[in-house]
């Protein structure tokens, strides 16, 4: 930008040391509009906004209520080898990790009894039915939470 392009009011601005002079009117930077916000009777503070808890319908009020869950657990045998039961576990279970299986086929080893997963009813009954097919005993009972079958 060359001296000439300078507005004059910048031009002429303060050195360093005087006092600093006011820009002209036709310099100023037009206010912008006052937004409106409702503001509280409480000192000028808003209002917190109003935030729906998880599972709520907004506009009725009435909240939903999540499928009871169901415990799948599988049963000791003394057919099956222990690889082979981690195999079927990773092959029929979703989201089931080798650690995970291999933890439940020792629980059930060990205590005769393992808790596989808590889903809802529908996908432990087709775990389950998965865990027989490939020759494992596995049952489906309700999980029996604090709310009578709902999840912890």
């Amino acid at each position: 930008m060359h001296v000439a392009q300078i507005p004059k009011f910048v031009a002429q601005a303060p050195c360093v040391g005087r006092a600093p002079r006011a820009l002209p009117s036709s310099a100023r930077l037009p206010r912008a509009p006052r937004c409106p916000v409702k503001m509280s009777s409480k000192g000028g503070v808003m209002d917190r906004p109003t935030i729906a808890k998880p599972g709520s319908d907004r506009k009725r009020g009435v909240s939903k209520r999540r499928p009871p869950f169901y415990r799948v657990l599988l049963h000791n045998d003394n057919y099956n080898k222990r690889e082979y039961v981690v195999q079927v576990l990773l092959k029929i279970v979703e989201g089931l990790t080798v650690d995970d299986a291999v933890n439940v086929m020792q629980e059930a080893h060990i205590s005769g009894l393992a808790l596989v997963t808590a889903c809802a009813q529908e996908n432990a009954e087709r775990y389950c039915q998965g865990l027989r097919n490939n020759g494992l005993t596995a049952t489906v009972e309700p999980d029996g939470g604090p709310a009578g079958g709902e999840p912890n």
